[in-house]
């Protein structure tokens, strides 16, 4: 839609034609297309990109091997999660094509011909260097994603042999949250992208800033990650895994399962309330643990009475 918009809201100023190719040596432009071309095509380019990478999804069996786990342990996760490549590609096209349609509007911008328009040089080299950290961040966000583990046979067993390694772990995620974190990053980087192409002053830039931090904040809260182990709990926030909390098996005096609603807790997200801290993201059955020092801290993810269990056997042993 911003690849569209962006030329289509500055037509106004922009020539009948918009240059769209510039030479490398010189910098000067020496290709146009029509302002309707150059609206669609970006466009265009980004549906072929977006259908090859989920048609590679599909024949790959949407995000490839996901199977993981340890020996002893029970898990949960999100089976089925994009790839990092695919993450890695969207995000790299995606900014490519915004910068670019940006740094042409900007360059053709208040000019009556094409042939008049300014280098982009400089905005080509910056939108490089922001897709390729785009693309980075992307990719290491789907790879810190928990892998499903396969489902124990059976009644699972809490028995602990010694020599074995054992993991829980889980992911739960809020669609509306990451909405909400969605619409406000979209908001940003149309006030971003309005301000680099000259469409609006320098000082309308001030706008993006609550839009952004409202994405970071709301992202940040929007998915969480838990994990037991022989170390003890760690519970992560986030696409990225950051920031993180973590629980070493002498600081949690018990573990239990307990129903807990929004309500209850005082809303979604990161919670502080008399129950302790809970990190809610959907109603129902959280992993609850109770600290040394008479804290509790709970977290809503599936198979949270397979990690209470896990937790408490692994403390009983740390202890003896």
């Amino acid at each position: 839609m911003l690849l569209v918009a962006l030329p289509v809201a500055a037509s106004g100023r922009l020539p009948a034609r918009l240059a769209t190719h510039w030479d490398a040596g010189s910098g000067r432009p020496d290709g146009s297309m029509p302002l309707w071309a150059a609206a669609l095509f970006p466009a265009l380019v980004w549906a072929v990109l977006t259908a090859v990478v989920a048609l590679a999804l599909r024949r790959a069996g949407t995000g490839g091997d996901n199977t993981g786990g340890s020996s002893g342990g029970s898990g949960s996760g999100s089976g089925g999660a994009i790839p990092g490549w695919a993450v890695a590609t969207l995000g790299f096209g995606g900014v490519v094509l915004l910068g670019g349609q940006a740094s042409i509007v900007r360059a053709n911008l208040d000019h009556a011909d094409w042939h008049d328009a300014d280098p982009v040089t400089g905005w080509v080299v910056g939108t490089l260097v922001v897709a390729v950290t785009v693309g980075a961040i992307g990719f290491l966000a789907a790879r810190r994603a928990p892998r499903q583990a396969a489902p124990p046979a059976g009644t699972p067993s809490l028995e602990l042999p010694a020599g074995q390694r054992l993991v829980w772990l889980a992911q739960t995620s809020n669609p509306w949250l990451q909405a909400v974190a969605a619409v406000t990053g979209i908001l940003a980087v149309a006030v971003t992208i309005a301000v680099l192409s000259g469409l609006a002053d320098a000082p309308v830039a001030l706008a993006a800033t609550p839009f952004a931090l409202a994405c970071v904040l709301v992202l940040g809260c929007s998915s969480v990650q838990a994990r037991v182990t022989e170390r003890g709990l760690d519970v992560t926030f986030g696409p990225l895994g950051w920031p993180g909390r973590h629980w070493p098996l002498e600081d949690i005096e018990s573990a239990r399962t307990e129903e807990r609603t929004p309500a209850q807790v005082g809303g979604w997200g990161y919670r502080l309330s008399g129950q302790g801290t809970t990190v809610m993201l959907r109603a129902g059955e959280c992993l609850v643990i109770r600290t040394v020092r008479g804290k509790d801290f709970a977290v809503s993810v599936d198979d949270a009475g397979h990690a209470a269990a896990l937790l408490n056997s692994l403390g009983a042993r740390h202890t003896r």
